[in-house]
């Protein structure tokens, strides 16, 4: 039986051990064997549909599957310990994170392998390794000074969420010739990890293998994922239907085709949630290239705008119509220490923000850091006193193409444009260092809001109306001159030693290259992973 190897320059970690084990690899090979060239077809049909959008066609809800829209069916039920997820925390799968989400009162940890998690080889293994220990109730940290981190009696339910189809994995490869420059992707192996050595232990604890799905952008997609839940099932022995996940509707595609995903999905779907982050970001990359689709800054681009709000409640009506849950977004903000009117001001955004989700219809919300958890716990327990809102149907909602693609108005202006390229070169910084969820400016920053960064640099230096509110023309030159300045500061600000040890140079370097490049990047991490080891 063929196995995945570890290519040979990717060093031994303490943490592979009982994680990279022959019977794992050699389950991760065959959904490599089974699955890659279908991955490969659907991100090339990705790139052909970008090519149309380019050439001036927009998305719209789908006339091949209009019988799924108009169908009456019903996802499969929900199980007793996913009916309640009013608040759910995110975050990376380091030890200490994870035990800190787990005990933090919310009812759902999400363990991101994705956007929060920079995918070194490192933390990769290692985090498999503290899901595994969390999963088994086996999970501690003991910092140097000797304070110790454990478990409560009654953590959060855990899911995890792998990366997403378009990352690969470059550390482990497939042995056998014929499948000789095929790149593993990083989903198959974040997902195939994960519930090898952890389905039997999760169903011994009345639990289940809970998976989060990020970025897809069709129900094509969508049915992949159901297809390689169907194998793993069967491979593994598990019952139809064992797996279980809730898809993130981080896309502008996507958002045309939430009931087909949650059809392709329907035996193991328990719902959707509202990715604002990586949506907005989606909503710039994919009309990039048009003229009219032009963003203003990324702090007036709130959940409130019309083409935000018009997708939030779409998601609500859509899912419980379908008998599937409609979770709300991140709340970005974390708490300002010392500064007790900023740190007023930002809980008073958050309890808005989580206001507006319940009072909508919102089965619960996500959090970024566990002192947030209260805040969105009374908000929910306050407006939603039953454990979910299937019952809201929404009828009275209306949401059409127009409404998804209306552009919001405001202002492109220099502290905006200065707020970017900080947050797109210190979080950048941060990623190759290793580290995925980083505090700027008082938000907690992962890959999305990284993203909205550099791309609304790009879009504004090639847009004609890519104009600061003074008059000034947003060009390279510009953006060169901010971010040699914010180098500049960042190195004032840490030291030399500080600085030279950061990463800042070669984040610069890379934030450079692909902000002042004629061809949109697709994914900042696609090409940061280059730079990982």
């Amino acid at each position: 039986m063929s196995r995945l190897a570890i290519v040979a320059d990717a060093p031994a970690r303490p943490a592979a051990e009982g994680i990279l084990t022959d019977p794992a690899l050699a389950f991760l090979a065959e959904l490599v064997e089974r699955f890659e060239p279908r991955v490969q077809q659907l991100l090339k049909a990705r790139e052909m549909r970008q090519t149309r959008f380019d050439a001036g066609e927009s998305p719209g809800f789908l006339p091949e599957t209009a019988a799924v829209r108009a169908g009456d069916w019903r996802v499969a039920p929900i199980p007793a310990d996913l009916l309640d997820r009013r608040v759910e925390i995110t975050g990376p799968t380091d030890r200490k994170m994870i035990i800190n989400a787990l005990n933090s009162g919310a009812r759902v940890f999400m363990a991101d392998c994705e956007d929060s998690m920079s995918p070194s080889w490192d933390n990769v293994v290692a985090g498999q390794a503290n899901l595994r220990d969390a999963v088994r109730r086996q999970i501690d940290f003991i910092t140097p000074e000797g304070k110790a981190y454990r478990l409560v009696e009654r953590p959060a339910v855990l899911m995890m969420r792998p990366r997403g189809w378009h990352l690969i994995e470059k550390h482990l490869v497939h042995p056998d010739a014929a499948y000789a420059g095929v790149a593993v992707p990083g989903a198959l192996v974040d997902f195939g990890l994960y519930l090898f050595h952890n389905h039997a232990e999760l169903a011994g604890r009345g639990t289940g293998p809970y998976f989060y799905l990020p970025k897809l952008e069709s129900h094509r997609e969508a049915r992949l994922w159901a297809e390689v839940f169907d194998f793993a099932e069967r491979r593994l022995g598990l019952a139809h239907g064992t797996i279980r996940c809730t898809v993130l509707i981080e896309t502008i595609l996507a958002a045309f085709e939430m009931d087909e995903i949650l059809f392709e999905l329907r035996d193991h779907i328990v719902g959707l949630n509202c990715g604002r982050w990586d949506y907005i970001f989606s909503f710039i990359k994919k009309f990039a290239q048009r003229p009219g689709f032009l963003l203003p800054d990324r702090q007036q681009v709130t959940m409130t705008t019309h083409f935000l709000r018009s997708y939030s409640l779409l998601c609500i009506k859509t899912c419980h119509r379908r008998g599937a849950f409609a979770m709300g977004g991140m709340a970005a903000q974390i708490p300002i220490k010392n500064d007790p009117v900023a740190n007023d001001a930002a809980i008073a955004k958050v309890r808005a923000d989580k206001e507006r989700e319940a009072g909508d219809g919102h089965d619960g919300t996500w959090v970024a850091h566990p002192a947030l958890v209260p805040v969105a716990m009374e908000v929910f327990d306050r407006l939603m006193p039953t454990p979910n809102q299937l019952h809201r149907l929404r009828d009275d909602i209306e949401v059409g193409a127009g409404d998804l693609l209306q552009v919001p108005q405001g202002t492109i202006t220099e502290a905006g444009l200065r707020n970017n390229i900080s947050v797109a070169l210190q979080y950048m910084a941060a990623w190759l260092s290793g580290n995925g969820c980083v505090p700027i400016h008082n938000l907690m920053e992962d890959a999305a809001t990284a993203e909205i960064s550099r791309a609304q640099v790009w879009q504004w230096i090639r847009d004609p109306r890519g104009v600061l509110d003074d008059g000034r023309k947003v060009t390279a030159g510009l953006f060169r001159a901010m971010l040699a300045e914010e180098r500049s500061r960042l190195r004032g600000a840490l030291g030399e030693a500080a600085y030279d040890a950061g990463n800042f140079d070669r984040a610069a370097v890379l934030l450079d290259g692909i902000t002042t490049a004629e061809v949109f990047e697709s994914f900042l991490t696609t090409v940061g992973y280059r730079e990982l080891a």
